[in-house]
């Protein structure tokens, strides 16, 4: 059941493995070993091979429809195509013609978790439109091996996909399905379990975070470990669920935790060795600027996780991270105050980690409303004028607009019409809050719910329509508050409970919001029991691509709303679609149950 050890030390030389003997990493103790064991022991370990890995099928020597030759080990393949990896450690994805081979070609690729490091699942691609996606079908499907209910966006870069779940990465012929490679490593007991939603690609490497909180590149050809950093100590409740975030030579990464009282940050890592390059923390010391929005002990488990991806404005050079809840969410008696910087949007110089600004959507949160949801960078005339926005509905109720450049509030309105506990956004940016609406001792009713009035599935934003498009939740939670205890390493920190409530009539509705007004364009309650949690994609052609309540991918009309097709999956949606271009054809991919499902024309 471990990790593949001779994977996991193919990037290290022989002096650099034998000093990790020697001085043990992690909750690995340091070995003595003689110089004369030391060389035997590592042409020993270096010589394992996982029970699970692929073996090479065989050596081959094919001649491709362009005239080369490609000369490689044979990784899989079918009737009309092949894998090939060459010595250069290339892969060559190969389609039979009659004798030879033609390579496929890979034009738009999906390199992290939304496609766009700016967050906006908007695709230009044009293959697929309003007029022919009634002809949409599933061209291959991918099934897991003991997975259920994924939550992983897939990525693809230069015709291969990347699959994460749990601690494992499946590398698969973006074209149909095939397993190239597969790499794996011994989950650990943690409060995240084996939740990834996923990857980012930067090179030759794909960045990817455990379970454990640890944040490690691979070969993207191989699937080889290159390095692997410890983020936190596990041991602190501390785990990590969601993609990295390529940004120039970085790789960016938080941690979950904030029902566990850990403290949260957001930590920038150096592509090529994995070193630590800035931490910003979430939770300021006793005594730190910030540290008097903390009244009480609750700042000494303060919680404020950064578990979601956050994203990336290329011109203003601006990393825009969302982050959680305080911890002890339902009893706030202990950290009188605002609480910074939980439930914000941090804006943070990419260099150095610096904050620019920050906006705090629900000071002193008491009902779990992170503002973990996608930030969307996107440029767009406001009142006549170019402006760099941001865009970001929130788990509390509110769709909020910025000026992205320096954090000034624009727009801020509700979306949802079960909204209790603000009747508004004041001139200064705080919400106006209504009485009675902290949780008690014997329960309050407070809408919107504990999974809030839309969650991390993803929204996108069409510039053509200029509307937002985001799935909501329309129900309510009772909540109740009671002292937290003693904090405990690896056990909940709640300070209370909530429940849905009783009697209550949930609904799943997708929304389209004009940005400049905040109004709703046009809805689409989807009937079930408000319990599915995938995001939407908008296209160029004027579609969304979405997951409905029922357990369909759904394409609708990016004007009017009108359904326009669906395909039954008859799972719960848990993840948000994604599309690229393979081989000149246009697909549309998301993870449905245990399984990938790629859908095209």
């Amino acid at each position: 059941m471990g990790p593949g050890i001779r994977n996991r030390i193919a990037g290290r030389t022989d002096e650099q493995f034998a000093a990790l003997i020697r001085n043990g990493q992690g909750g690995m103790p340091p070995v003595e070993v003689s110089p004369m064991d030391m060389q035997p022991l590592l042409r020993y370990v270096r010589s394992l091979v996982p029970r699970d890995e692929r073996p090479v099928l065989a050596r081959l020597k094919v001649q491709t429809t362009d005239g080369k030759t490609l000369d490689g080990e044979v990784l899989n393949g079918g009737f009309d195509d092949l894998q090939l990896r060459t010595a250069d450690r290339q892969i060559h994805l190969l389609r039979k013609m009659g004798e030879r081979y033609r390579e496929v070609t890979s034009s738009v690729d999906w390199p992290g978790y939304n496609g766009d490091p700016g967050g906006n699942r908007y695709t230009t691609l044009s293959q697929i439109t309003k007029a022919n996606v009634g002809r949409m079908a599933p061209k291959w499907i991918f099934t897991l091996p003991n997975a259920s209910r994924l939550q992983v966006t897939p990525v693809v870069a230069g015709g291969i996909m990347y699959v994460p779940v749990g601690n494992e990465l499946y590398a698969l012929d973006a074209g149909t399905g095939r397993e190239v490679w597969h790499y794996r490593r011994a989950r650990t007991r943690t409060p995240g379990g084996g939740t990834n939603r996923g990857v980012a690609v930067a090179g030759d490497r794909v960045f990817m975070q455990s379970n454990d909180a640890h944040v490690f590149a691979v070969n993207r050809f191989t699937g080889e470990l290159v390095w692997d950093t410890e983020i936190a100590d596990a041991r602190q409740s501390y785990f990590s669920t969601s993609a990295p975030l390529a940004v120039g030579n970085l790789v960016i990464a938080g941690t979950g935790g904030g029902e566990h009282g850990a403290r949260g940050f957001v930590a920038a890592y150096d592509q090529a060795t994995g070193k630590e390059v800035w931490r910003f923390w979430t939770v300021p010391l006793p005594g730190e600027p910030g540290s008097e929005t903390w009244q009480g002990k609750g700042i000494q488990h303060g919680g404020a996780p950064t578990w979601f991806t956050g994203t990336y404005d290329a011109e203003t050079d601006t990393v825009f991270w969302p982050t959680g809840n305080p911890s002890a969410e339902y009893y706030g008696d202990d950290r009188i105050g605002d609480n910074l910087y939980s439930d914000c949007i941090l804006a943070l110089e990419t260099k150095t980690g610096k904050l620019k600004w920050h906006y705090q959507g629900t000071p002193h949160d008491l009902w779990d409303w992170d503002a973990t949801e996608t930030p969307v960078v996107i440029d767009a005339k406001w009142e006549g004028q170019p402006r760099k926005l941001l865009l970001h509905a929130n788990r509390n109720g509110f769709f909020y607009v910025f000026d992205r450049t320096n954090g000034k509030l624009l727009l801020a309105k509700a979306f949802v019409r079960n909204l209790t506990w603000a009747s508004g956004v004041g001139a200064d940016g705080r919400p106006i809050k209504l009485p009675n609406q902290e949780p008690s001792p014997t329960g309050t009713r407070v809408c919107p719910s504990q999974d809030g009035a839309t969650n991390w599935f993803s929204p996108s934003y069409n510039p053509a329509t200029g509307l937002y498009y985001v799935q909501t939740f329309e129900k309510c939670s009772i909540y109740t508050k009671r002292e937290p205890g003693t904090w405990e390493a690896g056990k909940e920190y709640l300070g209370g409970a909530q429940r849905t409530e009783p009697g209550g009539k949930p609904e799943r509705i997708l929304k389209a919001i004009d940005i400049q007004s905040g109004k709703i364009a046009w809805e689409l309650p989807q009937p079930g029991p408000a319990e599915s949690w995938g995001g939407t994609l908008s296209t160029s052609t004027g579609l969304v691509i979405f997951g409905e309540e029922g357990g369909a991918l759904m394409a609708a009309d990016a004007v009017s709303g009108k359904p326009l097709w669906s395909f039954p999956t008859n799972q719960v949606w848990k993840a948000s679609p994604m599309t690229y271009m393979f081989d000149g054809k246009q697909y549309i991919a998301a993870a449905s149950g245990g399984s990938i499902i790629a859908f095209g024309l």
